[in-house]
């Protein structure tokens, strides 16, 4: 087998390089079974590695070739995809996710992998009910494996991690790396069931920088207490180079670190020397896109969604309608969320309304007929029947019982009408502009800071 025609050597590794384990770990996560989903189809691998390189992603992880028939000829068809952009955006990288065995390494050289990321369980647990393996015994095979595989394909990358790093003591795991160190170019610290907290991954990847300084760390922190994000925030201000994320956070149990979240946080902390080469204001739309894949909306436990700038309470929705910044501290615009929603609902203040019935409908309305419309309105709103919206009710309300009625607009004219807060002499005004599915009765306002 020849080498691909550029190599890790040949590449000049950024601040932070995000690698991608969407494909693979995100396929692990519990949502996609909740929205009858079970797995990714090609093309939505397809797409998704088209997006993550486009982004900027330079290392995306897959499964190793042999988990299923599918998964091997899908490998295939992300590596075409790949090797599509490369004109464009350059080599990215495609990594197999294998153990320290003979059958899946062969799986993942002959699908043409870039590299490959070893794993094998090192902590008791693991030891005792996964693998059965002494430390002394699985340190020989993965060494004699690894070796093996930089004499013959010295061009792969190789990372090797101790599953379960967070629950194998210092000393094991030291134990294992010295023997593997020498022969890999990363090191992976992955906190595989997700106990560990901010201050202990720093003492961790700063005992780790000092003992093997000449090689990179490598991330992975799951979500189980709700720190996978702090986690690795903390890890990279400690030095470490390499971070698995996937798109939202979604992997196995409650997921890991979400890119966008992490990016995201690097951008407000001022880490500016970490975001080199990433294309942010492509963070929501690539979000709207795997949330896409599920059918469902971006979470809201994800920072870079459109739930981030939506408000429901009146004294809210009135002080965003004035200034998105008063309830709005973060530069969500930089990352592709371009609008703001205010929600009709029970808590709407009249100020809303008057902006709705106004401003939205066309409504010749005046103060106090907002503020009289207002009152019926939430004498009424609490009796609504399912699947009727709040914007429904208010509109019957100002026609039947206040007798309004909206500006008449001349045919011709129909449909290009939007409502935008924009510079309308600003000719990229909408270039960014953003689609997703929002909350019934919302009312957007796309704005620019």
């Amino acid at each position: 087998m020849t080498p691909p025609p550029f190599t890790f050597a040949q590449y000049q590794p950024r601040g932070l390089e995000i690698i991608d384990v969407t494909l693979r770990e995100g396929q692990q996560s519990p949502l996609l079974h909740d929205h009858f989903k079970y797995f990714l189809t090609t093309q939505d691998k397809q797409e998704i590695v088209r997006a993550l390189i486009l982004y900027g992603v330079k290392f995306v992880e897959m499964f190793a070739p042999l988990v299923s028939p599918r998964e091997s000829e899908d490998f295939a068809a992300v590596r075409q995809t790949r090797d599509e952009l490369i004109t464009q955006k350059g080599y990215t990288f495609l990594l197999a996710h294998v153990r320290t065995h003979p059958d899946d390494v062969e799986s993942a050289i002959r699908a043409g992998a870039d590299g490959l990321s070893f794993f094998i369980g090192t902590s008791d647990s693991s030891i005792r009910h996964k693998h059965g393996l002494g430390l002394g015994e699985l340190t020989v095979r993965a060494r004699t494996l690894i070796e093996q595989v930089k004499r013959d394909y010295p061009w792969l990358i190789l990372r090797f991690s101790g599953e379960d790093a967070f629950r194998t003591s210092e000393a094991d795991l030291f134990r294992v790396y010295d023997e593997i160190a020498p022969l890999v170019d990363r090191l992976g610290t992955p906190d595989t069931v997700g106990v560990a907290t901010p201050d202990w991954v720093q003492s961790r990847v700063k005992a780790l920088r000092s003992r093997y300084p000449t090689i990179d760390l490598e991330g992975h922190f799951h979500n189980d207490r709700g720190f996978s994000t702090v986690n690795a925030l903390a890890a990279v201000k400690a030095g470490m180079r390499f971070m698995n994320t996937s798109l939202l956070g979604l992997g196995e149990r409650s997921g890991i670190t979400s890119m966008t979240a992490l990016i995201y946080n690097l951008y407000i902390d001022k880490a500016y020397e970490n975001l080199d080469g990433y294309h942010l204001r492509g963070s929501y739309p690539m979000n709207v896109l795997m949330a896409d894949k599920l059918k469902m909306l971006v979470p809201s436990t994800e920072p870079v969604c459109l739930t981030n700038r939506t408000h429901a309470a009146g004294v809210h929705g009135k002080a965003v309608i004035n200034n998105t910044e008063t309830y709005e501290a973060h530069p969500l615009d930089q990352f592709g969320v371009t609008e703001s929603e205010v929600l009709l609902g029970p808590l709407t203040g009249w100020n809303v309304i008057h902006y709705f019935l106004h401003e939205i409908c066309g409504f010749d309305v005046d103060d106090a007929t907002a503020k009289a419309i207002a009152v019926t309105y939430k004498t009424q709103v609490y009796h609504l029947a399912p699947g009727v919206a709040p914007s429904g009710l208010l509109i019957a309300i100002a026609e039947n019982e206040y007798g309004l009625r909206a500006k008449k607009v001349p045919e011709e004219f129909r449909n290009q009408v939007v409502q935008r807060m924009t510079d309308p002499d600003d000719e990229d005004a909408g270039a960014e502009q953003v689609s997703q599915v929002s909350h019934s009765g919302g009312i957007i306002l796309r704005s620019k800071r």
